[in-house]
């Protein structure tokens, strides 16, 4: 059986750190307050002219530099955002050229912060039929752009970043382990929920980008719910036990939300990979740094099983579970 199999990460942070310190005094908030409730103490802001296309083409030429490939091997990327440079065209396309992929296709996808999990389920699914070899799925956003930041509901909460993976089709070990690669992509969507997260305009509506609007306690339920559920269904469909898990990197929201999703899927907290303290929510950047975290500084390792659940806007949400 061919399986989509990591051979290579890479992330970018813009170089402007925004700490908790840094909110004005209007919003009548404080270190100790974003912390308590959030567990973030600092967040990346992308410069002025700084824009989604250039962190992600960062992200992703180091991405291909680890994987020790060329760019012109690659046959397709899928970009994860919420953030676009434009309309159109497409941001990645504009990445494609500036990373050098000559051939393929490239196309964004937009789920919010589930964007990574469904362009994984694309980009698995592209490669179980044969019409991709290797794709480039990028997670990048520039949420900065879209936040109030009169809202302490919501600019506490966000930040900028871009992260990558490569995925290469190979064969299927099958040996005890279950061979290296994707095992499971599960993704969900219930539109009934959009107004539960969502922003205050779009081209279609009022043709302007629109800044985010969330019912925080309502997500927060959903998150905890919906999350751990994407990874019981998951490793059920692959014939596994929860406690197989070796890491579970889910999308990084908050420390509360972690905190939950882990507690109700049973799984310690040695086993969670976050980088949500010193990134915030990064969207659908978010589980790309996380592995590329976890996997540099020698906590992944080949063979291990990895979690990572997402829920974003839609509502959508879901789980890819992978061998490393």
């Amino acid at each position: 059986m061919r399986r989509a199999v990591v051979i290579g990460t890479g992330a970018h942070l813009p170089e402007r750190v925004m700490t908790n310190h840094d909110f004005p005094a209007h919003l009548e908030t404080n270190d100790e307050w974003i912390q308590t409730r959030t567990g973030i103490t600092q967040r990346h802001i992308a410069a002025e002219n700084e824009t989604t296309s250039d962190l992600a083409t960062a992200a992703g030429m180091q991405a291909i530099k680890n994987a020790g490939i060329s760019a012109d091997s690659i046959d397709l990327v899928v970009l994860a955002t919420t953030t676009p440079d434009e309309t159109m065209p497409s941001t990645a396309t504009k990445v494609q050229h500036r990373l050098g992929i000559t051939r393929g296709a490239a196309f964004d996808v937009n789920a919010a912060c589930s964007g990574f999990v469904y362009a994984m389920a694309v980009a698995n699914n592209f490669i179980k039929a044969g019409a991709a070899r290797r794709v480039i799925v990028i997670g990048a956003e520039t949420f900065s752009r879209i936040l109030d930041w009169n809202d302490r509901g919501t600019c506490i909460l966000f930040g900028d970043g871009a992260a990558a993976v490569i995925l290469e089709a190979q064969e299927n070990t099958n040996d005890k382990m279950g061979g290296r690669g994707i095992l499971h992509s599960g993704i969900y969507s219930d539109g009934q929920y959009t107004a539960l997260l969502n922003t205050t305009g779009g081209v279609s509506s009022t043709k302007t980008a629109g800044v985010l609007t969330m019912v925080g306690k309502d997500i927060f339920r959903h998150a905890v719910s919906k999350m751990p559920e994407a990874v019981t269904q998951g490793m059920k469909e692959i014939n596994l036990p929860v406690s197989a898990i070796d890491w579970l990197v889910p999308h990084q929201a908050n420390m509360r939300i972690l905190a939950s999703v882990a507690q109700k899927l049973e799984i310690p907290e040695e086993k969670v990979i976050s980088t949500v303290s010193g990134h915030a929510n990064t969207s659908a950047a978010s589980i790309p740094l996380a592995l590329h975290l976890g996997s540099t500084d020698g906590r992944i390792k080949q063979g291990q099983l990895i979690a990572c659940p997402a829920l974003g806007a839609g509502l959508t949400w879901g789980a890819t579970i992978l061998r490393w």
